[in-house]
């Protein structure tokens, strides 16, 4: 049962992000604060988790996963950790573009060409939505780079 396991994965993530955004302040709808994005991000997530869930039970469907991609697995956790430790040191738009770009590239089929550009315009809706957007505080140059 493929989807009952998916789902029931999606309910824990979300359930996740639903407790963990409430050790922030929530705000009000006019002004929200910083856990309300995760709280609402999470309880989506939840909720799409126990509709998958309640769909795998109805179906009752089994079938097999096939081989696990353990090459793109790799790649993409090492994409993440890659931003989350060097986002602040060398800035938003470098470490984005080498995580789009890494990401892109753990598929076997993807040519570097279309990878590039991939990331690239990646990269450009990033920087749009989170720091010019969203206004977040991250440089889009770090002090590792001298700017």
């Amino acid at each position: 049962m493929p989807d009952v396991l998916a789902g029931g994965i999606f309910v824990l993530i979300g359930g996740a992000f639903v407790v963990g955004s409430l050790g922030y302040e929530l705000g009000t709808p006019l002004r929200m604060g910083p856990g309300a994005f995760p709280l609402l991000v999470g309880a989506t997530v939840a909720a799409l988790g126990l509709a998958i869930v309640i769909k795998g039970l109805v179906a009752g469907e089994v079938a097999s996963f096939g081989p696990i991609p353990w090459r793109a697995v790799a790649v993409i956790v090492l994409a993440v950790m890659f931003f989350g430790f060097t986002v602040r040191g060398l800035g938003f738009v470098p470490t984005s573009a080498v995580t789009a770009l890494l990401t892109t590239l753990a598929s076997s089929r993807v040519r570097p060409l279309t990878a590039v550009a991939v990331a690239a315009g990646l990269t450009v809706a990033a920087t749009l939505i989170f720091v010019v957007g969203l206004q977040l505080r991250i440089p889009l140059w770090g002090p590792w780079l001298g700017f």
